[in-house]
């Protein structure tokens, strides 16, 4: 059951969304193509809704995880340029193949399973070749790369396959000294010298995720995947965009009411355990979100939310449902006044979130579960 929008809500700007894609598409420049990443249900703000206004806003391509996520965009419309990078060995891919999604393909083992797919739709199946450069999860390593590229070959012969792409992934681009970075992209354009000598040509290059294309002008090739900032978050912790002169815009806007507003004494401890008391009169009140929402438990007694225009520190643990915030002792504040945790001017930041509950901002907007209602303001609509 979603909770009452009133209540609590996810509010999810999707002008926001637009405009920060676009921004970002006139930073690396027309030569780039800009792939938008809306896996996991567009890191928790609608996939469908938020792959149609990318391609509104003149986005070429959408990039997803699974297969069975490609396919819900098929089935909702989608039919422009749209990759896919995770599925299993016993999956079928023909539905995949026969509605023109680009499959990544990591293993000789792996052709071999889309050109099956390949053969069932009659068809000829795009894929792309990942490398794997250095960040040891997917992709072929220097020692399999090529008798991958030879295998691909052999599969564009028989007119099985169309190779459109060769592609990796940074381990560490989000930290500008890191010297992952250097070694990775060195990697990767040997990957993309020996598939060329080989007789390989491709039309799309791309290694970059938003780190690169905001900060690595050298590592944008033919095309860019922007994922978390294209949600309006900094993928280094509030700096980069900044720092690149890309001003990003917050998509989810994370808000509830407060539930109860009651005056405690000196001395009164607060939530499970403890782990808070009073030092003087205060007034507290009670929000009715909880890590069972996707709050991060770990900010209890460090996070803050934005109540009547000032922030309100949270007091003890947060629980499955509710948190508790001091109001202060001279609070005026009321049951039904809005409380934002992050995402409106003058709030703390899904990054601040993260900092507070010792993870990441990514994670902090993915992690909302289905019962929190979202509600997808359209451009154009009032934003907030």
């Amino acid at each position: 059951m979603l909770a009452d929008p009133h209540t609590a809500c996810a509010r999810i700007d999707l002008a926001a969304y637009a405009g920060n894609l676009t921004r970002i598409a006139d930073h690396v420049g027309p030569e780039v193509a800009v792939m938008a990443v809306v896996k996991a249900d567009a890191y928790g703000h609608g996939m469908i809704e938020c792959a149609r206004v990318a391609r509104a806003a003149g986005i070429p391509w959408v990039g997803v995880a699974t297969v069975a996520e490609a396919l819900t965009l098929r089935e909702a419309g989608d039919q422009g340029p749209l990759f896919a990078w995770l599925y299993g060995p016993d999956e079928d891919l023909s539905p995949a193949v026969a509605t023109g999604i680009d499959l990544a393909v990591h293993r000789v083992e792996q052709l071999s399973q889309v050109a099956a797919a390949a053969a069932i739709c009659e068809t000829t199946a795009a894929v792309q070749l990942k490398i794997d450069t250095g960040l040891s999860r997917n992709g072929a390593t220097g020692e399999q790369w090529p008798a991958l590229v030879e295998a691909a070959l052999e599969a564009v012969e028989l007119g099985a396959l169309e190779v459109r792409g060769i592609w990796s992934h940074f381990a560490a681009s989000d930290e500008p000294e890191h010297p992952a970075t250097a070694a990775q992209l060195e990697v990767f354009e040997w990957a993309l010298g020996y598939a060329a000598d080989a007789g390989l040509a491709v039309p799309l290059r791309h290694i970059g995720n938003s780190a690169a294309a905001l900060r690595l002008p050298q590592a944008r090739y033919d095309l860019v995947r922007i994922g978390i900032a294209a949600y309006g978050i900094d993928p280094a912790d509030g700096t980069l965009a900044a720092d690149a002169g890309v001003e990003l815009q917050p998509v989810m806007t994370l808000r509830a009411q407060l539930i109860n507003v009651k005056p405690v004494p000196a001395g009164a401890a607060v939530s499970y355990g403890g782990t808070w008391t009073a030092t003087e009169s205060t007034v507290l009140g009670l929000v009715p979100l909880g890590y069972g929402d996707g709050v991060p438990r770990g900010a209890g007694n460090r996070g803050q939310v934005l109540v009547g225009g000032r922030l309100a520190p949270i007091r003890g643990r947060i629980c499955m449902d509710q948190f508790v915030v001091d109001l202060g002792p001279d609070a005026r504040d009321q049951v039904g006044d809005e409380v934002v945790l992050f995402g409106a001017a003058g709030a703390p930041t899904a990054s601040d979130w993260a900092r507070a509950g010792d993870t990441i901002g990514y994670e902090v907007v993915t992690r909302l579960p289905l019962r929190l209602t979202r509600i997808q303001v359209e451009p154009g609509e009032e934003s907030r």
